[in-house]
């Protein structure tokens, strides 16, 4: 069983080298990196914090996600170690069931064991589709591995002003 992220002890020169392999090919997906360097892909996140990534306030989660409905459409991925989904759909229709928080629209049903979320960070990179600039959310379990993805452009097309202005908001209002 993997370590749970907190007890990893990742040195400074390791995430110089994780910064030095995302910059070879920063459209690279951070999945594919954690895997090549042998890391939870929230390592790879952490190493890009004040230039990428922001990191927000965990214990905050639950906002963070009710805070998607008004956004909109958006694109989410779910990733395991088998298999990735992706769906593009609107949150809401929010409850709670023995600590699950569930997400049952039309678009979306998602039934997150809240239990195991330990790690959020808003992200900003390009796009490995097409190198357009890509905002998301990104939620980490307790190894660090990703639970799921919240994409507010996914590529395409470089975020409108108003996205980014969003985006941006909700940064300042979850920092940690």
């Amino acid at each position: 069983m993997p370590q749970p992220a907190s007890t990893l002890a990742i040195t400074e020169d390791r995430y110089a080298a994780v910064r030095e392999a995302f910059h070879a090919d920063r459209s690279q997906m951070t999945l594919m990196l954690a895997r090549q360097m042998q890391l939870p892909e929230v390592e790879v996140i952490r190493a890009l914090q004040g230039e990428l990534a922001y990191e927000l306030d965990s214990s905050r989660w639950e906002r963070i996600i009710r805070a998607f409905e008004a956004l909109g459409n958006v694109h989410v991925i779910v990733s395991n170690g088998a298999t990735t989904l992706e769906a593009f759909g609107q949150f809401g229709k929010f409850s709670k069931t023995d600590g699950f928080f569930n997400v049952q629209t039309k678009s979306l049903d998602m039934h997150i064991r809240s239990w195991e979320l330990a790690s959020v960070f808003a992200f900003r990179k390009p796009s490995h589709t097409d190198g357009r600039e890509a905002l998301s959310f990104q939620f980490f379990d307790q190894r660090g591995d990703c639970a799921f993805k919240v994409f507010l452009t996914f590529g395409g097309h470089d975020p409108a002003p108003e996205v980014l202005e969003r985006y941006e908001q909700l940064i300042r209002q979850f920092a940690k």
